[in-house]
């Protein structure tokens, strides 16, 4: 138990289904759902839709979607695919003859990739759900048209991105309605996006990929110079994939195969794994320094393997193989830091919400929604009031490289869900949110309740670390002198602005009886059971 002598929460527990999300009011809609019977992939679609709403900084129906399901009567955990191609039409050279040769910029339409996110949902809810799309969509289109009171986080997020919000006009109108960014307890409206998301509920995905909405995109993006077509977005497409998946300890991590980043968590788990966690203070310098020269290991092999698999091969099986891993592992020394210069061997062949839902019949989802980064590219389509993503700026511009950008791909996706299972039974279902953060966020959090035995609060509430281009970012939960001794060993330490990402876990008892939820401070959210 906590010590209720200083702030915090307790965890959730329930018998009869939960849901963890970031905001109040997606937790609300989908527990509201499993209480008029839907299933857990009912309830979490509904949470999507509603945060698409309320929580427009990290997603909404103009971005992707990844999706790990296990249905109560099946030992197979199915993957969901629903992230979005770039325009046919694109192309490095095409970039090129505009004078964009570096990167592709965030605010631009060229990083806008079709989003595959409502392709997503409409394909859950056909396949696995119980109940109408116009009975999961309801409470989101009611906030939106009705509107919703602005929360502390996403009033700050707000305020922070004033200058991207401003950039376009249709973006400033709904966004910036005063001229000003809305602060908490203010009431935010956005009918359009009520009516957008009323097409999608009495047409399916052809109320969003097709006629008006996908008319309204199109020309919106082709008005700032993009290169999309209405065929683009009539192709849309959401894939069931095979999850991949790594042992720790004794439980066995899923996740979504690439283009996603979550063969990233594995490698960070599996280096891990070879050492003893129980010999170190959870919050001590030797395991924020082991995790952090995992991440640099593994992050040198997302950012020269990562891509589309449709276009590139990528050693996925090398990469997990205990042979391998083991070689990462003994570049980690306890005194000393890895070379930031340091490179994998295998060779090259020819931002975010998180929710999770578990039902009474024990249905488990382990979804993530996202629009990359906050407010993603800023460009809004005036009539749908579709706020898009920017996604295709994770395209590299080096036709050399596996995630070189090539008209209808998917580019390298940051979000990754994961579900864990012990014994061949389902134990976690979880996922961290924050970018680029999320594959060491993972590792942390399991790490956490594995290694350290926290309740999925505790495990959410720790302070964390990450080591990312070239810094070892802590959070002032990490003391000043933990800090100093980093610095010893060699690590660039800086305190972050904002904490690392936020997070949600619903863990099953041994027996499966109870389900016990947590949802991370670093965001509005809650954990709520029936």
């Amino acid at each position: 138990m906590r010590d209720t002598h200083f702030p915090g929460r307790s965890p959730v527990y329930s018998m009869n289904g939960m849901a963890a999300t970031s905001h109040p009011l997606a937790t609300k809609s989908a527990t509201d759902l499993l209480s008029a019977g839907g299933n857990a992939i009912d309830a979490a679609i509904s949470a999507a839709a509603v945060l698409a709403v309320v929580e427009s900084h990290s997603t909404g129906i103009g971005g992707d979607l990844f999706c790990l399901y296990r249905p109560s009567e099946s030992k197979n955990i199915i993957a969901l695919n629903a992230s979005g191609k770039s325009p046919d039409a694109l192309s490095i050279d095409k970039l090129d003859e505009l004078g964009i040769r570096d990167n592709i910029p965030f605010e631009s339409p060229h990083a806008v990739s079709i989003p595959a996110g409502v392709a997503g949902w409409v394909k859950l809810i056909e396949d696995h759900g119980t109940l109408s799309i116009k009975q999961i969509l309801k409470p989101a289109i009611e906030y939106a048209e009705k509107g919703y009171v602005v929360a502390d986080i996403i009033g700050d997020y707000w305020e922070r991105e004033f200058e991207k919000l401003s950039i376009d006009n249709d973006c400033k109108k709904i966004f910036l309605p005063s001229g000003k960014p809305l602060k908490c307890g203010e009431i935010h409206y956005q009918p359009k996006l009520a009516e957008t998301l009323g097409r999608i509920a009495e047409e399916g995905g052809t109320g969003f990929y097709e006629g008006f909405v996908a008319e309204d995109m199109v020309k919106k993006l082709r008005s700032l110079g993009g290169f999309h077509t209405l065929e683009d977005f009539a192709s849309a497409t959401a894939d069931y994939v095979d999850p991949i998946s790594a042992s720790y300890r004794d439980v066995e991590v899923f996740e979504c195969p690439p283009n996603g980043q979550g063969l990233i968590a594995l490698i960070i788990l599996k280096i891990l794994e070879g050492f003893d966690f129980n010999k170190m203070d959870p919050n001590s310098s030797s395991r924020i320094h082991l995790q952090a020269e995992a991440t640099k290991i593994a992050f040198s092999h997302r950012n020269h393997y990562l891509a589309d698999p449709d276009f590139a091969y990528i050693p996925i099986d090398e990469c997990l193989s205990e042979e391998y891993i083991e070689k990462l592992r003994s570049l980690i020394k306890l005194e000393s830091c890895i070379e930031n210069s340091y490179q994998p061997v295998i060779p090259l062949h020819s931002d975010t919400v998180y929710i999770t839902v578990v039902d009474k019949n024990r249905n488990a989802v382990s979804l993530i929604n996202s629009i990359f980064h906050s407010f993603g590219s800023g460009i809004v389509a005036p009539g749908s009031g579709v706020l898009f993503q920017n996604r295709g700026a994770g395209f590299l511009l080096d036709p050399e490289h596996p995630n070189s950008l090539v008209g209808g791909k998917r580019p390298m996706h940051t979000i990754i869900p994961a579900m864990v299972m012990r014994d061949q039974m389902p134990f976690l279902s979880f996922g961290v949110m924050g970018g680029h953060y999320q594959p060491t966020g993972q590792a942390h959090v399991l790490s956490n309740i594995v290694d350290y035995k926290m309740n999925p609060q505790e495990s959410l509430d720790f302070p964390r670390s990450f080591f990312f281009d070239g810094i070892l970012q802590c959070e002032r939960g990490v003391s000043q002198g933990i800090r100093n001794e980093l610095k010893k060993i060699g690590h660039d330490v800086e305190v972050c602005d904002l904490p690392h990402g936020g997070g949600q876990v619903i863990q099953f008892s041994s027996k499966g009886s109870v389900l016990i939820g947590g949802s991370d401070h670093r965001r509005d959210g809650s954990a709520l059971g029936l």
